[in-house]
């Protein structure tokens, strides 16, 4: 799939552009604060209906405006998809093919993104959170029914804390409706551990042979699934479902005087060990963006083989943060099969023939304009 057209109204310092792309890398160069990265989280919205940098709507919508229009046309292999997303003070709505959709879960899985920007580089060293809003973010984009079970789950975990908080602060005294939401979560989580195992495991079987390439056979990879309890891919769901309800009823007390939840999917976190070592704790800088390298590459491939069509890749001031080496391998993927975006302040010093080959455009001010 490709972005054929693209079209932002009141979106950060754009008030208006209209700009087609081609099947292939699409270099946008431009100094810094003039909109590079705007033009690129403008197309993972448009992908996502939300932002990787934000979670405020409001930050999207240009200085003094009501709203902000993403629009644009994707090609797909059976046929072209418009798309149009408007952000406001009131929420978004969501059209495909001009139809709006009820739910952003039916809407999200249209267009798929891949985007690898220098905060991806934290994604082995950084925080769980992040970790985690990577794998939902994912799963997402391949399987839509997964968006909801988040949310859903998000609301319940949401209710279960503030009971608890009630709780805690002797609000209430009655612990029937601890009970009542404790089943309710636990539904929800088993559900979503179960589908974060299966997706780690599909992602570790790209990245591996990828990451084994770039090391030069030099290092093996592997990515682990740390859920906050003891339980394994292989169980049942009865069986995962007893877990968490003996946990439950080990730890109610010290739930209630702390007035949250302490364990769940919202807990749980992500391992990437090279050479049988932690990379987070263990890793060199060097094996740290290897693995990024290898997990954002594995994510192509792995969004390829689900919906049989590559997804869209962005490249967000990416190349200058890895070595020749890296940058090498990455544009040698990705040649002739993903149609790519690349942010650059300039491309000196990157001689590698796709870039030679991409067209490029040139960002300046909130105006974009084709340069060859």
């Amino acid at each position: 799939m490709y972005i054929e057209q693209l079209e932002l109204r009141n979106y950060r310092n754009y008030e208006s552009i209209d700009v087609s792309f081609e099947n292939k890398v699409n270099v946008i160069l431009g100094e810094n604060a003039q909109g590079k990265t705007n033009i690129m989280e403008s197309i993972y919205v448009m992908a996502m209906a939300k932002s990787h940098r934000t979670s405020n709507d409001k930050d999207l919508i240009r200085w003094d405006e009501e709203y902000a229009k993403i629009k644009g046309r994707i090609q797909k292999y059976n046929g072209a998809l418009p798309l149009e997303l408007i952000l406001s003070k009131k929420g978004k709505k969501a059209k495909s093919n001009h139809l709006e959709q009820s739910k952003l879960s039916q809407y999200v899985g249209n267009m798929n993104v891949v985007m690898f920007a220098p905060e991806d580089l934290h994604l082995v060293k950084g925080s769980p959170q992040v970790r985690r809003r990577f794998i939902d973010m994912e799963i997402g984009q391949v399987s839509p029914v997964y968006l909801h079970d988040i949310s859903l789950y998000q609301k319940i975990l949401q209710q279960r804390n503030h009971y608890l908080k009630q709780l805690q602060t002797r609000k209430q005294k009655d612990q029937t409706m601890l009970d009542v939401l404790t089943e309710q979560f636990i539904e929800m989580a088993v559900k979503i551990t179960k589908k974060r195992f299966e997706f780690v495991q599909l992602l570790e079987s790209w990245a591996k042979p990828i990451h084994s390439g770039i090391s030069r056979n030099l290092e093996t990879l592997e990515i682990v699934y740390k859920p906050s309890l003891d339980v394994s891919d292989n169980q049942e769901w009865s069986k995962m479902v007893d877990i968490y309800e003996q946990k439950f009823d080990g730890i109610r007390e010290r739930e209630i005087d702390r007035g949250v939840t302490l364990i769940g999917p919202h807990r749980d976190d992500l391992q990437f060990i090279v050479n049988g070592r932690d990379v987070q704790t263990f890793g060199s800088q060097g094996q740290q963006r290897t693995t990024a390298l290898s997990v954002k590459l594995a994510e192509i491939e792995l969004i390829h083989s689900e919906i049989k069509e590559y997804p869209i890749l962005l490249l967000d001031d990416v190349l200058s943060e890895l070595d020749d080496y890296r940058q090498s391998h990455l544009l040698n993927t990705i040649q002739g099969k993903v149609q790519t975006f690349v942010t650059t302040t300039n491309v000196d010093g990157i001689d590698h023939q796709t870039l030679n080959e991409a067209t490029t455009f040139e960002v300046e001010a909130g105006s974009m304009k084709r340069l060859k």
